[in-house]
């Protein structure tokens, strides 16, 4: 289960780059830029841990970005006043099932998949 600990927090970095790059105001605030910066490499090196770690890539990927949606959606809500309308809880639940449901049929690669290309020589 520790991978899916290290894609899970990529997507919680996603959601922190998408919220300092929202307070940089486009890349305006120095301050905010060096914090989207910041929180990008974060965000790709948890996923990258992930994948390294042996977990299928479209599943991965699927739960890294599902994470950092669903936490940008709640954010949103909480500190800038979004809302969303039925549909759109009706949609958050759907991607909240995808992951679960992602989660549910992968299976980790298996040791041999998970050797570097310079191992196997």
């Amino acid at each position: 289960m520790k991978p899916w600990y290290w894609v899970i927090s990529g997507g919680a970095f996603e959601t922190a780059w998408a919220l300092t790059m929202k307070m940089s105001e486009a890349f305006r605030d120095l301050f905010w830029d060096f914090w989207t910066v910041v929180f990008i490499l974060l965000s790709v090196w948890f996923l990258n841990k992930g994948l390294k770690a042996g977990l299928p890539m479209g599943t991965c990927y699927a739960v890294w970005v599902g994470v950092g949606a669903i936490l940008a959606t709640i954010a949103g809500l909480i500190l800038f006043g979004e809302t969303l309308g039925i549909f759109g809880w009706i949609c958050l639940a759907v991607v909240i099932a995808g992951i679960i449901g992602m989660n549910l049929v992968s299976q980790e690669a298996p040791e041999e998949a998970q050797k570097e290309p310079s191992e196997e020589e």
